[in-house]
């Protein structure tokens, strides 16, 4: 609960910055919505609604008063209510994100562990290579290769959208397409769009699983010369026991610390991996809108990612308590 509070106020401090920062940038939002044929008396009218034409704390106020009853604004790039295309949009996003982030967690863990059990052989040196490679390349160049290799060349996977065209969307109750189709129990939707994740994950995915995996590998060579694991191999303890009960799960808190950043990092870096596939999420509607100075949607979209950081490092929190009791027993005494 005391992070929940840190939280609020960090939340409150970014959407002052942001809305600052937004109504300073450079252009007229009035203007570039109406268009350069516009008349004066029309920009003005619309610099009127929107309070552009009061001192910048007023407009904050009358912001964050129509914050707290659930009202973003009207997005300038759409004309639809913000918190509209926010639902419309988030869900695309945050089901590509869980995709990777699942992607990236188990294949993260995997090669360290592999890794780490197969230190400073050639198993360990493939591993090490490969992280270094899959770090230092950015999504958007593996998003390139992964599109013109497995979907253009060899077209095993499709490339755009999150359906086939002219293929039926379930009913929406999640927004998140292969739940809505397990659902209504419809497979071939659910298959469609499986596979339409397959390659945007991976590309955004990437850089994160070979940085879980380091993480990962030193982590449990670190661990390995402590003294405890030292006693459960004297005491006789199979060693399968010992890897995967008293090494594994102290070993893990680390990587399970980035994962939580990097799966919040996933939403906010997917952005060129969402225009390269087509993909209809907040990102790149977050772009749409940054290029057309939608200050309302701008702010909408930054505090959405907030919120997400907050949420994801408050899990994060509670996942490494439950995996290290020594932190739980610290935050009893405090």
């Amino acid at each position: 609960m005391r992070r929940l509070g840190y939280s609020l106020f960090v939340l409150i401090g970014l959407s002052i910055v942001v809305f600052i920062i937004a109504r300073l940038v450079p252009g007229d939002p009035a203007r570039a919505a109406l268009g350069p044929r516009a008349t004066q008396e029309a920009v003005d009218a619309l610099r009127a609604r929107l309070h552009l034409d009061k001192p910048i704390y007023v407009q904050y106020a009358y912001w964050l008063k129509s914050v707290l009853q659930g009202d973003f604004g009207e997005s300038l790039f759409t004309r639809r209510p913000v918190i509209e295309d926010i639902k419309e949009f988030l869900p695309a996003t945050l089901e590509l994100a869980f995709f990777a982030g699942l992607f990236m967690t188990f294949f993260g863990l995997l090669l360290g562990v592999i890794s780490a059990r197969y230190a400073n052989t050639w198993v360990d040196n493939v591993v090490r290579v490969l992280s270094y490679l899959g770090i230092a390349t950015p999504a958007f160049v593996v998003a390139i290769v992964l599109l013109l290799v497995f979907g253009m060349y060899y077209e095993i996977f499709p490339t755009i959208g999150r359906l086939t065209p002219g293929m039926s969307y379930p009913p929406r109750i999640t927004g998140l397409l292969t739940l809505d189709s397990l659902f209504t129990g419809n497979l071939a939707s659910f298959w469609d769009a499986l596979k339409h994740l397959i390659l945007p994950g991976i590309s955004l995915s990437l850089g994160g699983l070979f940085q879980e995996a380091r993480i990962t590998r030193s982590s449990m060579l670190e661990n390995a010369k402590k003294d405890y694991v030292g006693a459960a191999r004297a005491y006789g303890i199979p060693e399968r026991v010992v890897f995967s009960k008293y090494l594994f799960k102290p070993s893990v808190i680390p990587t399970v610390s980035i994962l939580g950043l990097d799966f919040a990092s996933l939403i906010g870096n997917a952005f060129l991996v969402e225009l390269l596939f087509n993909w209809p999420g907040i990102s790149r509607y977050g772009i749409n809108v940054m290029l057309r100075k939608d200050v309302e949607a701008i702010v909408a979209v930054v505090m959405v990612l907030g919120i997400v950081f907050t949420v994801v490092n408050i899990v994060v929190d509670l996942l490494v308590a439950y995996l290290d009791p020594r932190i739980r027993l610290v935050a009893r005494e405090e």
